[in-house]
């Protein structure tokens, strides 16, 4: 156990939920554990963020506080400490009354947790009645109530909708509000506004911090966006391997960070107020059964030493109230979070035009959804697309790369206009703009190598077969950092991040002067972003390619784009210089975008 100054027990029973000691290990494999050594407070009206990168252990901490674990794993020591009782030492029938009425779970994927055969109205109704919460005549007003309380209309029109009716943000609101109703005194959210636009995220967040304040309850916020995190939490844990690296208030971790993995993390995070150099941790979370001995960030610390290796380090206190794993934590000197720090484009440098948009309409059968936009992409350069979901950012991109076929105007590259549809552009106009899309997961066959995904564009349009492409193959690969190892495995052995590498060099193996970049880093760790950022830059510089940047991320358009077109419900509203337009928006909604931004900064 760590020995990080601790509450008394009596104090930490009576309120909020306290873990102790807590371990999961992998039931299959004795001895490997999934996380451990976990000591964690959450007190009642306090939000704790739980961060870190993808397979740290943040969701399995966050279930395990209802008395679960997922398929093959278990909780093989620890304590979780709910109003004088031990939820793992309870009967099952009373850990499930527990769920969702005392200790409540808001999923990633809210849309996945309501059912789309029953209308919004009747399933929080079902709700009440599951629980016992009111009368027969009392429940529907209590669903107004519920629906009223996150800023959604309670009418009898949105009551009969269905979950498909409703835009991400409603959803995840209908969710909170189904959460909120048995008032509960705990609250899990894991990744609840993953993939949300910046305006629908600030509703959530300040909807959830008004009622976890207001009632009283006591959440853990899982995510792996830190910038969130830094605008909703009070305390702040950092997890990396199964383990807390660091722990303290959120003023604390943001302006004074001890661990090297919290600095790492923190150094890949685009800023709203200047531009960046991004850049990714070196390496990947190493999974259950091979974390180095030690320090189990040690093979990627560029300050660890042989010590480092020898023995896990414990827990301590640095300062009150603030715990840190790692045995240098005295010995790195401070750090600045302006380093990375790097000048924004002159908005006066010259620009050699490489692909046009006038007058641009776009229709979905005899709906138009977009509506008379202009604007251009030099050479070597990127342009962002910047708004909020519907506002057409995606259907532009996919104009312009070939996947949609219904608008008027004109889309020109290199002076020639494009055919409306890829079956209507020539070879070399389709081998010449590549698109890649948002989903890492979906966009790569599972059942071919990657070394046949990224072939295939080069016998596609005849740039080599066999063993030169082959050749050209692990170039691509050693390019966005991944190497011929991975040229037998298929997708499904990759990370989020590296299927999107995958995604990249198999757009890159066709050759492109233009790359369509469909909100390419929405769904992966802010290390992995800075990654991918890094090496988009570089492409840039060393291949002159241009980017088309699809994204709702204005921090990360400071540090990537040269230009910005801001779209509101089909129309650019605002577009120019990122420096220009982020330090001097004119546009009403370009200014409400940049306020309902999260920042660290």
């Amino acid at each position: 156990m760590s020995t990080a100054a601790q509450e008394p027990t009596a104090t930490r029973t009576t309120s909020g939920i306290a873990i102790e000691d807590l371990r999961i290990g992998l039931t299959a494999r004795p001895g490997v554990d999934v996380v451990d050594d976990i000591d964690l407070v959450l007190r009642p009206g306090e939000v704790v963020g739980l961060v870190g990168e993808s397979g740290s252990g943040k969701t399995t901490v966050g279930t395990a506080l209802l008395g679960y674990t997922r398929a093959g794993a278990a909780i093989e020591r620890g304590k979780i400490l709910f109003e004088d009782k031990d939820v793992l030492g309870l009967p099952w029938q009373q850990v499930r009354q527990l769920r969702g009425e005392e200790i409540a779970y808001v999923p990633q994927d809210p849309a996945s947790a309501l059912n789309p055969a029953i209308r919004i109205g009747r399933q929080i109704v079902e709700l009440m009645e599951l629980r016992g919460l009111g009368t027969d005549e009392s429940r529907l007003q209590g669903a107004r109530d519920g629906l009223a309380e996150v800023g959604l209309p309670n009418d009898d029109e949105f009551l009969r909708r269905y979950s498909h009716q409703l835009s991400g943000g409603q959803v995840q609101r209908v969710a909170l509000a189904m959460a909120f109703l048995p008032k509960p005194k705990v609250l899990v959210l894991d990744e609840p506004t993953t993939g949300l636009d910046v305006t629908t995220q600030g509703m959530v967040l300040q909807t959830m911090g008004e009622l976890c304040r207001t009632h009283g309850v006591a959440a853990l916020y899982v995510t792996h966006d830190l910038a969130v995190i830094a605008n909703i939490a009070d305390r702040v844990a950092v997890m990396y391997a199964g383990q807390i690296a660091e722990l303290g208030d959120r003023d604390t971790i943001f302006q004074s960070p001890t661990h090297p993995y919290t600095r790492a993390l923190l150094d890949s995070i685009p800023h709203l107020s200047q531009a960046r150099a991004l850049s990714g941790i070196p390496g990947r979370t190493p999974a259950p059964g091979a974390r180095p001995s030690g320090c189990r960030f040690n093979d990627r610390c560029e300050y660890a030493i042989d010590e480092c290796r020898a023995a896990v380090p414990e827990l301590h206190d640095v300062t009150p109230g603030h715990s840190v794993r790692c045995i240098r934590a005295g010995e790195i000197g401070t750090w600045d979070i302006s380093r990375g720090t790097v000048p924004d484009t002159d908005p006066d440098k010259k620009r050699d035009i490489i692909l046009s948009l006038e007058d641009l309409g776009v229709f979905y059968g005899h709906k138009q959804v977009v509506f008379d936009v202009n604007f251009d992409l030099g050479r070597a350069e990127v342009v962002a697309l910047v708004g909020e979901s519907g506002s057409g950012k995606t259907t532009i991109s996919r104009c312009v790369g070939g996947l949609h076929k219904e608008w008027t105007g004109t889309i020109a590259f290199e002076g020639n206009q494009l055919g409306h549809g890829s079956r209507k552009r020539s070879v070399d106009d389709r081998k010449r703009i590549q698109y890649i899309f948002q989903n890492p997961y979906l966009s790569l066959n599972p059942r071919l190598t990657i070394e046949q995904i990224v072939k295939r564009p080069m016998e596609l349009f005849g740039i080599a077969s066999g063993k030169a492409a082959t050749e050209r193959v692990v170039e691509l690969l050693d390019q966005v950092a991944l190497g011929p190892a991975v040229l037998k495995y298929q997708a499904s052995r990759l990370s989020g991040g590296e299927r999107q590498r995958v995604a990249i060099a198999r757009a890159l193996a066709a050759e492109p002067d233009v790359l369509v970049c469909d909100e390419i880093t929405s769904a992966l760790d802010v290390s992995v972003q800075g990654s991918i950022v890094a090496l988009l830059e570089s492409l840039r510089v060393s291949r002159g390619i241009s980017m088309l940047f699809v994204t709702h991320n204005l921090a990360l358009v400071r540090s990537i784009a040269d230009r910005v077109q801001i779209l509101n419900t089909g129309r650019v509203v605002e577009s120019g210089p990122v420096v220009q337009v982020m330090e001097s928006p004119q546009e009403e909604y370009t200014k409400r975008l940049l306020a309902n931004s999260p920042r660290i900064d």
